[in-house]
């Protein structure tokens, strides 16, 4: 059996991200202009290299910057179909304040703004750290194991990227606040057959912006 590979792809710049809004499942709009940009310099990357082999499925998050980037690099992948899965969405907002411009939201839970405590949540309805990492790293290692010694490909997010260094690299359960990945990079995790331990091959991989 092959390696079992997760590529995770940080979803291209958002609409959200320069309205300054909260955009939960109901809210986002997709990617920027600059996004869409992000995504298909990606794509034209892959397509190029084909540095990931053979790609065997295709997930996205349901959020629309995700699941929006996954259909840009598709052709890329063999134009394989995009699998939406709640699993590996960003932290969920809380109806409540999806949609909220950040500036509202910073007056109106000033205490949800840069909140260290893993338990707890940053906004009414909302998830915390420790709630998210538990169901994306639940996801993870459903996939991993559901696709075993296959390349899985994953638009998804900052927030997930994050958590994966918790499931996969053992961390401990706290938010790396250090940690950054840019818009549309790879980051990229390998497993030998009947391994227990993951490797990191690659973390924040946007060599494709250079010239964005």
């Amino acid at each position: 059996m092959a390696d079992t590979r997760i590529v995770l792809v940080r979803h291209g710049q958002a609409n959200a991200f320069t309205e300054q809004f909260v955009a939960g499942h109901n809210s986002c709009t997709g990617l920027s202009a600059l996004g869409k940009q992000q995504a298909a310099a990606l794509r034209d990357r892959l397509a190029r290299t084909r540095e990931l082999g053979q790609v065997d499925v295709l997930y996205a998050s349901l959020m629309e910057r995700a699941a929006e980037t996954a259909r840009i690099i598709a052709p890329a992948l063999g134009n394989l179909p995009v699998a939406q899965d709640c699993g590996v969405c960003e932290i969920h907002p809380g109806e409540e304040v999806d949609g909220m411009a950040w500036e509202e939201f910073r007056e109106k839970y000033p205490w949800g703004v840069g909140v260290t405590d893993p338990y707890q949540r940053w906004s009414p309805g909302g998830e915390s750290w420790a709630e998210f990492s538990t169901r994306t790293g639940t996801r993870l290692t459903e996939l991993a194991n559901e696709h075993a010694g296959q390349t899985i490909v994953i638009a998804c997010h900052g927030g997930v990227v994050e958590s994966s260094m918790i499931t996969f690299g053992r961390m401990p359960m706290r938010r790396p606040f250090n940690m950054q990945a840019e818009n549309t990079s790879l980051t990229e995790w390998t497993r030998a057959p009947d391994a227990t331990e993951w490797f990191l091959a690659r973390y924040n991989d946007a060599a494709h912006l250079h010239n964005l």
